[in-house]
């Protein structure tokens, strides 16, 4: 009888919509390269997390207090951004809604990307770049000196399986995840994407600055 078959049909549904449900509270980053961090980024600093206290941050839509979590820092050099000092640093309570923990007691040090809130205030994400400075290699250090920021207007995109191809000559290709299936490897620790003088982007490695020969060259 088709009354019968009913039940067994919205048992399916609920299966299949359960079973496509998110936690309304996940919080989920696609990788990209330390570059596009620090060039998607208002404020990229060095500094180390003295304190930390949850603080309101005004109300949501329904009138509940929203909670941040606020970390006095001190900063020990700004790489972009304003021209005053970091104060302090704010982000959600809990790594479930892209919150970003840091060390308190001011012995570990960082690097720091995110947005600004003015008036010596920023605020970071779990999707931010933020790692401790130690583990950073030689040339990523280098890199947020002037490297990354001469690669601002190129587009790195994420190549997910090989063989993958540019769209255009201002792209660079990242690789990492392709050629090691880690998203934090040869490309992200030493090579920065340049943008040369006939307007193409390509790839550089090296801590040294991109000779000219380099920027004028015209096949990407």
């Amino acid at each position: 009888m088709p009354g019968a078959a009913l039940p067994s049909l919205l048992a399916w549904l609920a299966v299949l919509l359960l079973g496509r449900a998110r936690p309304a509270d996940a919080c989920s980053c696609s990788p990209i390269h330390p570059q596009q961090a620090f060039c998607n980024a208002d404020v990229v600093i060095r500094a180390k997390a003295v304190s930390a206290k949850e603080v309101d941050s005004g109300n949501d839509i329904y009138g509940n207090p929203i909670k941040r979590i606020q970390y006095e820092v001190k900063q020990i050099k700004m790489f972009k951004g304003p021209d005053q000092d970091i104060e302090f640093i704010y982000t959600a309570p809990s790594t479930a809604v892209c919150g970003q923990p840091l060390d308190t007691g001011g012995k570990k040090e960082y690097l720091i990307a995110g947005k600004s809130e003015g008036d010596g205030k920023m605020h970071i994400t779990l999707c931010d770049l933020v790692a401790t400075w130690d583990s950073l290699s030689p040339t990523q250090k280098k890199s947020l000196n002037q490297r990354y920021q001469m690669g601002c207007e190129c587009k790195i995109s994420r190549c997910l399986s090989i063989p993958c191809f540019v769209s255009s000559s201002d792209e660079c290709l990242w690789t990492d995840w392709a050629m090691e299936k880690i998203v934090g490897g040869r490309q992200a620790k030493h090579y920065a994407c340049i943008k040369r003088s006939d307007g193409s982007c390509a790839w550089y490695r090296g801590m040294a600055p991109p000779k000219q020969e380099f920027l004028d060259i015209e096949d990407p």
